[in-house]
């Protein structure tokens, strides 16, 4: 840490300049530790460790600055040069899977809407025909999905909510489609990450994480509410639908994800760069 070092002579071909060590990064990060731990101790240390982090950094600018201090170190033996019998470059061939994002395939949104479509009008049989089998009403479980926009209702009797409405027809009809659409294009992007048995995935986990999620949640958001719906039933309808949508999902065919094209083109931006050779041109 002295005065800057000569450069070495013509004949001295056994000695290398190097960076000159220096002690001062190591005074500075002192500081710095003292400068927090005072935050916790007292605010003596506080101005030791402000007194070494203004050290350390002059310190340290007068190693780089305004030219750098270097020091000569003895060199053993001859660096051996790389060798080699290749005449030319050779290039890695790299598939369009190397390193990828799973999943490498996914399904159109299409399919998505047409499983939650079909898995939809899959799950109304069961619903009905529970309400049909407890209540001899086909709208019992209709007015249990749609009785949130039915205004008048604030605490509905059985028979009240196992007859016709048409304002709890409407609204179910609307949750019921919006929940069904959204869903199986949840379904589209989920399954596949599922390779094996994508059914296990739509059909029976999915449907029991979804229940599971929606009794845990009701019996606090609204028990009268939670205690009227036989979760046995909606578990079953649930089954009904992750199985149809899943199967409709999953023979849809698959497109690539062109994760492994460069982003100028995923956005449709056509470069000559990226182009190959011929690319575009008219062939004689």
């Amino acid at each position: 840490m002295g005065e800057i070092e000569q450069s070495p002579s013509r004949g001295e071909t056994n000695l290398v300049e190097m960076p000159a060590p220096t002690a001062w990064p190591i005074i500075l990060a002192f500081g710095v530790m003292l400068s927090f731990a005072s935050l916790v101790t007292n605010p003596g240390i506080g101005i030791a460790g402000a007194s070494l982090v203004i050290c350390g950094c002059i310190g340290w600018f007068r190693e780089v600055l305004p030219q750098e201090h270097h020091e000569l170190i003895s060199r053993v033996g001859q660096v051996p040069g790389a060798v080699s019998a290749r005449t030319s470059v050779a290039r890695l061939e790299v598939s369009d899977r190397h390193r990828a994002y799973l999943p490498v395939e996914s399904y159109p949104v299409i399919s998505g809407l047409k499983g939650g479509a079909a898995g939809g009008v899959a799950m109304i049989l069961p619903a009905l025909l529970y309400g049909y089998i407890s209540h001899h009403s086909v709208w019992y479980a209709v007015n249990l999905l749609g009785g949130a926009g039915v205004g008048h209702w604030r605490n509905p009797t059985t028979a009240d909510i196992a007859a016709f409405h048409w304002n709890g027809l409407l609204i179910a009809s609307v949750i019921h489609i919006a929940a069904s659409l959204l869903i199986g294009l949840l379904y589209g992007a989920l399954l596949p990450i599922w390779p094996n048995r994508p059914i296990i995935l739509g059909g029976i986990v999915a449907p029991l994480i979804w229940t599971g999620v929606l009794h845990s949640s009701l019996v606090i958001i609204n028990p009268s509410f939670n205690a009227r719906i036989n979760w046995i039933w909606f578990a079953v309808s649930q089954f009904f639908f992750g199985i149809v949508a899943g199967i409709v999902v999953t023979h849809t065919g698959r497109i690539r994800t062109h994760q492994s094209l460069p982003f100028t083109l995923r956005m449709g931006l056509q470069t000559r760069e990226l182009m190959r050779p011929g690319d575009g041109e008219n062939k004689n």
